[in-house]
């Protein structure tokens, strides 16, 4: 009987849960024909297929048996519903569990490539800021000995630089950021180069009044769109006007003041140099508040 109950009767007769009783018996006579024991000597399991077809037929031909069946059958699919969901949420919880532990490595991963770089950039910028206290250094000293004075060391040379350009053209006439700093840096380190939103011209800013000399007397770009140089701010007055002369140039502006003496700790050198990153970015920002009023 236990055996029985596990079966789907309905199913055993290949008919549906509302058959009716013409249905049921048209069904088992078909089914028992087939299978009977006498034209299947040679199966072995064709009695016990018999007697589970006419099991089925009694229970579903008696209409409280078949009633109280019903509700087992329903009870179990109810039961084999709520396992498949059940099921289905433990491997929904399996894939977010697996999602999370994955998730925690990549974290992990990633923090840990984070820290490197971190300690990577922390090496580097010990390293700039030797330079750039070595540089603080020198220009104080030659402020010590009557060069030019920290007001004038503040008036950076910066030089507009305009080509042609039509507004629709996308390679910009042949010049990008990149070109245009590849061009400029044989002269000397550039402080920054800011392009105008409108083709065809752009700011840059030396960190030597020779360097932007140099650029602005012999630069002239490709000969098929030549560049004009013309000076904005930090201009040398050159006492022959050419690069290759052999006196040094004179700055414009205030006059220089006398050099006061000046003993300054690692941790002042650190300040200014501090300060000065502060004043790059600075001057960066104005540069391009200066080309989008041109603009």
């Amino acid at each position: 009987m236990e055996e029985l109950m596990k079966l789907d009767l309905y199913e055993l007769l290949n008919i549906s849960i509302d058959a009716q009783e013409k249905e049921v018996k048209k069904a088992y006579r078909k089914k028992a024909l087939s299978c009977h024991p006498d034209k299947n000597p040679d199966n072995p399991k064709a009695a016990e297929l018999f007697q589970q077809l006419s099991k089925a037929l009694e229970i579903l031909s008696d209409k409280a048996a078949r009633t109280a069946y019903d509700k087992v059958l329903n009870a179990r699919k109810a039961t084999q519903v709520r396992h498949r969901e059940l099921d289905s949420k433990r491997k929904k919880l399996k894939e977010d569990l697996e999602a999370k532990e994955k998730a925690a490595e990549e974290e992990r991963l990633s923090t840990t490539n984070l820290e490197k770089e971190i300690e990577r950039l922390r090496r580097e910028g010990s390293k700039l800021l030797e330079e750039e206290n070595e540089r603080i250094r020198q220009q104080i000293e030659k402020e010590k000995k009557g060069g030019v004075n920290s007001t004038e060391a503040n008036i950076l040379p910066r030089l507009k630089v305009k080509w042609k350009s039509h507004k629709t053209d996308e390679t910009n006439g042949g010049y990008n950021q990149n070109i245009l700093e590849s061009i400029f840096l044989k002269y000397g380190h550039v402080m920054c180069l800011v392009s105008s939103k409108k083709n065809g011209s752009a700011i840059l800013e030396f960190t030597t009044p020779e360097s932007a000399q140099l650029a602005f007397e012999s630069e002239k770009g490709n000969p098929e769109n030549p560049l004009t140089l013309s000076w904005i701010s930090g201009q040398p007055e050159l006492p022959h006007n050419s690069r290759f002369s052999n006196n040094q140039p004179t700055f414009k502006g205030p006059a220089p003041e006398p050099a006061k003496d000046s003993a300054l700790t690692s941790r002042d050198y650190e300040s200014l140099v501090l300060m000065k990153m502060r004043q790059a970015e600075e001057r960066k920002r104005l540069i391009e508040q200066m080309m989008e009023n041109e603009d």
